[in-house]
């Protein structure tokens, strides 16, 4: 305890001490001179031939330490009585380690005294090669209490304690003892080397040891109103609502697992009614009884839904007219309805001649149509209704094979179906007139391959960046030689200096983009912060490129430069074929790609003859401010007399309005995608589309998170997977059917 008290002060070991310390630690080294010549006796067994040995072990616990003794008690035949100290433990009470740590509460002590007093005579009883009895002995209400009850009542710290404790000590008995007459109190306070040797509580335990049995403190039962609520650290009971199946076919999910069920059941209803236990039912279930217990289950189902269909055969030996069994001529056999059908007289079993009728509500008929669905290697509807009508006959079977195929997880996985939802309005940056490239869409095309300078060496492998104007469809070509993002931030440049700074980059996830965007914002900080003061530069600086991302994996939020890559590819195949170019040819092929795609019509070419002028994004690309476009209207005033600048932005604003009115009305029609289906719901388990795996390994995945758009379509969602989170579009997922999910949409429409 004083070496604590010296770590606590945080003292060096080669500081001096203060004038208390060094007080104290004198004259505790001075009184350890008192041991000199004091002995222990080791022979703890005095009598020959003990009659009874008993073990008691004592523990207590302190703010400042907790500690555990055990003595051996021995009566000789004679009646004479003799207690030793055997062995003895003590540790040092934990202080609380920094701020806001609070420091081990002194039940919690008591209890960690008892442990170590448990762990002591785990020891001793190993080390003893005696028969004893064993008593543990604690002042402490509390642990009495807590010992005394099951571990799971307690919170983990006790708890786990409660548990080991029971565990070892499950042979003795755990009592309590009144606190001055406890010896472990010399553990837990301290005592000095003088005051401990004549310390007969110590050496020989408390009085009644000696003594007679009869002197020995009784058993306390205690209970919880003898303790503040908060100190018996009881763990918070939780409820739960649980429902009971409301039949015997809600008991089991598998027809096997209902049947061998009943079977059970009705072997022991069978053996208790016996007599002659020689006649008993043992061992596995057979054949016959699987049999027996099947054919019951069917009369309980049959009895649920042609209770008036089974009494009118009784009574009539048919049906009435009304029933909708009339068709089968249900007959009555061994309390089963079976279908009287016209095959009596074919080579076939008794139980295809005449099948089980069952009605298709039943959950039996589902069970029975989901086991020959699984027996049968995931059958289809049709070989489904042949294997199931071989013995029953459901109603309405199509539509219930239907139904079982269809909601069976392992075949939806092996071929599974893409969620879907209707096709999303445009965004702004397609349908606002802009300067061209001012919203810039990205993508990447290649590899392509280009002719080295020298012989000998290998094709080098290149990459075109697609950059497309989102309004105008414009089209510009880079030639970058790989997809790092020093490459791709040099063609951005080449970009901007021949088009303009644009204001967005629209692209997907690609890594080389993900990079640009994190280099380009580093620049742009510095820029920053070195350029602070200058008004000028920081107007400038503050007209920062703004990258936006689609959802990894779904090129359909991208198909305005999906397209276009589709159209350079179409250029480049037709044109080089398998033929090698320069780097000089190549960029002057793309060149004059890029100037066809920009003469591509935007619009449906007009039927008049007199119209031989058709919109094109290169109208777009002259003639253009480098700022803006044009705000004045000049559509009032006659051509003549307009100044040649007003001349040639009124032919710009003609160029636009023809961009209203022709153009855009084309993009209001749905190509894809032209129903509304219902929300994705949180919670739905889903399977994640992967290109590169089969169906099967698909992982399986949970929605955690969805992201309604402007219209409340949800088709970007947040899955969490074995693997983490992933964020993917509705495309690429597959809805399992499931009853969860089933029940989940059944909520949503």
């Amino acid at each position: 305890m004083f070496m604590q008290q010296l770590w606590q002060s945080k003292i060096s070991w080669d500081c001096q001490l203060e004038d208390q310390q060094l007080q104290f630690w004198k004259e505790f080294r001075n009184d350890l001179q008192s041991l000199e010549g004091f002995a222990v006796p080791r022979w703890v067994v005095p009598c020959s031939q003990p009659y009874v040995i008993e073990l008691h072990g004592f523990c207590d616990a302190s703010e400042s330490a907790y500690g555990a003794c055990i003595y051996l008690r021995c009566i000789s035949e004679s009646g004479s009585t003799c207690v030793h100290l055997l062995t003895a433990k003590s540790k040092v009470a934990p202080k609380a380690q920094g701020k806001g740590q609070k420091r081990i509460c002194l039940p919690r002590l008591e209890l960690s005294s008892a442990l170590l007093l448990t762990h002591l005579y785990e020891k001793v009883k190993s080390g003893l090669n005696l028969n004893t009895r064993d008593l543990f002995w604690s002042d402490s209400m509390i642990v009495i209490h807590w010992l005394a009850a099951s571990p799971s009542r307690w919170k983990r710290f006790v708890g786990n304690r409660v548990a080991e404790i029971q565990q070892i000590t499950a042979a003795g008995t755990w009592g309590h003892v009144a606190g001055f007459e406890n010896p472990a109190v010399v553990i837990s306070r301290g005592m000095l080397a003088s005051q401990l040797i004549k310390h007969t509580l110590w050496w020989r335990g408390p009085l009644w040891l000696s003594t007679s049995s009869e002197f020995r403190p009784n058993i306390l039962r205690t209970t919880d109103d003898q303790f503040d609520s908060q100190l018996l650290e009881e763990k918070p009971s939780t409820s739960l609502a649980t429902v009971s199946p409301s039949n015997i076919f809600e008991f089991k999910s598998t027809l096997t697992g209902l049947i061998r069920l009943v079977a059970h059941l009705r072997r022991f209803v069978f053996n208790t009614r016996l007599r002659n236990r020689s006649t008993r039912q043992v061992g596995p279930l057979s054949t016959a009884e699987l049999d027996s217990a099947l054919q019951n289950l069917v009369r309980i189902a049959q009895n649920e839904s042609f209770g008036e269909d089974i009494r009118s055969i009784r009574s009539s030996t048919q049906v009435k007219t009304t029933s909708k069994l009339k068709s089968l001529s249900p007959i009555l056999k061994d309390g089963i309805l079976r279908a009287r059908g016209r095959l009596s007289n074919a080579c076939i079993n008794y139980d295809q001649k005449q099948p089980m009728i069952l009605d298709h509500d039943h959950p039996l008929t589902l069970l029975i149509v989901r086991h020959y669905h699984i027996k049968y290697l995931h059958a289809g509807p049709q070989l489904l209704c042949a294997a199931v009508r071989s013995r029953f006959w459901p109603l309405r079977l199509r539509n219930i094979a239907r139904k079982v195929v269809h909601t069976c997880v392992t075949c939806f996985r092996s071929k599974p179906e893409v969620t879907e939802q209707i096709m999303a309005d445009l965004p702004p940056a397609r349908v606002t007139p802009t300067m061209p490239f001012l919203r810039t869409g990205i993508d990447f095309c290649g590899p392509l391959y280009l002719r080295p300078l020298t012989r000998k060496r290998a094709p080098e492998k290149c990459y075109v960046a697609v950059f497309v104007c989102m309004s105008t469809k414009a089209l510009h070509f880079e030639l970058v030689g790989n997809l790092s993002t020093d490459s791709f931030v040099a063609a951005l440049k080449r970009f901007a200096a021949r088009r303009g700074i644009p204001q967005t980059f629209f692209c997907d996830n690609a890594t080389n983009f993900v990079g640009a965007r994190r280099l380009l914002n580093e620049f742009l900080q510095l820029f920053r912060t070195q350029q602070s003061r200058d008004q000028v530069v920081k107007l400038c600086s503050d007209e920062g490129i703004e990258f936006r991302f689609i959802p990894p994996r779904s090129p359909h939020f991208g198909g305005i430069w999906e397209a276009a890559v589709k159209s350079l590819k179409h250029h480049l195949y037709r044109t080089l074929k398998n033929a090698l170019v320069t780097a000089e040819q190549m960029e002057t092929l793309l060149c004059q790609i890029e100037a066809c795609l920009n003469s591509r019509p935007l619009t449906h070419l007009s039927s008049d003859p007199q119209d031989l002028n058709v919109l094109t994004p290169g109208h777009f690309l002259v003639h253009r401010s480098l700022t803006a476009i044009p705000e004045p209207s000049y559509e009032e005033i006659s051509l003549g007399k307009l100044s040649q600048w007003q001349l040639v932005q009124e032919f710009l604003r003609r160029i636009w309005q023809r961009w209203s009115t022709e153009y855009l009305a084309d993009l209001q029609q749905r190509t894809r995608w032209t129903r509304r289906r219902n929300n994705i719901q949180i919670g739905t388990m889903v399977l994640v589309k992967e290109d590169h795996l089969p169906p099967m390994k698909w992982r399986y995945g949970r929605i955690v998170e969805v992201f309604p758009g402007n219209d409340g379509c949800i088709r970007v969602v947040n899955i969490r997977t074995k693997d983490g989170m992933f964020n993917r579009a509705i495309t690429r997922i597959c809805v399992l059917p499931i009853q969860d999910n089933l029940q989940r949409n059944a909520e949503s429409s």
